[in-house]
């Protein structure tokens, strides 16, 4: 994919097919990026803006996601409130139904509130996730019940035990967990296809699909566009995978 987006224009095409360029080019890049397009077309420039709306959609999406599902699954798991291994059951039941099914209902919803169109209905669907909660919850379970008691007795309450003793016991699991959601938003291509009609409002995914209807044959610029959005998530994951490795593999707590 690399080799290819420097490849010259065309030269990917012919045969027998080369695997490195004849000579490296910026020009798929350039274009991409930076290069107005003709009078009347819906881009002042290809891609910026899609990367820039898909940043802020992802950031939001997993700060929004961390606030409402860790809590929450911290409640599950330690916490005893009536209903909660019923709703607990429910949560699970859902995960069987497939999110395409609710896309329908949901569209409908989202316009009589009037969110169509807009990044808050791309935003809000995906901000309490049940798997979210249910990983957070498992994690949980983990730490012992004798820590938070003996928090109890000494007098903290509820926000303060979850700040200051279990938060920092999950750090790992919320990092990956943050990776996880930031991953989601970022890749997700039907449903802000659904719900986006501006094409100014457009998240990279479906920018790049825009793209790639235009520009089918030009595989050196495709390959261009599929670096561009794959760059920041690898560079992100990079970053992190220290924590992303303790938090799948660390199966107890210490402490």
């Amino acid at each position: 994919m690399v080799v290819v987006s420097f490849m010259p224009r065309g030269e990917s095409s012919t045969l027998p097919t080369p695997l490195w360029p004849s000579r490296w080019s910026w020009e798929n890049y350039y274009e991409l990026l930076f290069r107005r397009q003709i009078e009347g077309a819906w881009w002042d420039y290809r891609i910026v803006p899609a990367l820039l709306n898909s940043l802020g959609i992802a950031a939001i999406s997993t700060i929004l996601g961390l606030l409402l599902t860790v809590p929450a699954g911290y409640a599950y798991a330690k916490l005893r409130f009536r209903g909660r291994e019923r709703l607990l059951q429910w949560l699970i039941a859902s995960l069987v139904v497939p999110g395409q099914v609710a896309m329908l209902p949901l569209f409908l919803i989202f316009k009589e509130l009037g969110l169509v169109n807009s990044y808050a209905g791309v935003i809000l669907p995906g901000l309490a996730g049940i798997f979210a909660i249910l990983f957070v919850r498992q994690a949980t379970l983990a730490i012992p019940d004798e820590m938070i008691d003996a928090a109890r007795i000494d007098g903290a309450g509820e926000a303060r035990i979850f700040v200051s003793i279990v938060l920092p016991l999950l750090t790992p699991i919320v990092v990956t967990l943050a990776l996880f959601m930031f991953l989601g938003s970022w890749n997700d291509f039907l449903w802000p296809l659904i719900v986006l009609a501006d094409q100014h409002l457009y998240t990279l995914p479906v920018a790049v699909a825009a793209i790639a209807r235009e520009h089918a044959a030009d595989g050196e610029l495709m390959m261009a566009a599929a670096v561009v959005t794959t760059m920041p998530v690898l560079l992100l994951f990079l970053a992190l995978q220290r924590y992303y490795l303790t938090g799948l593999l660390g199966g107890s707590v210490k402490g």
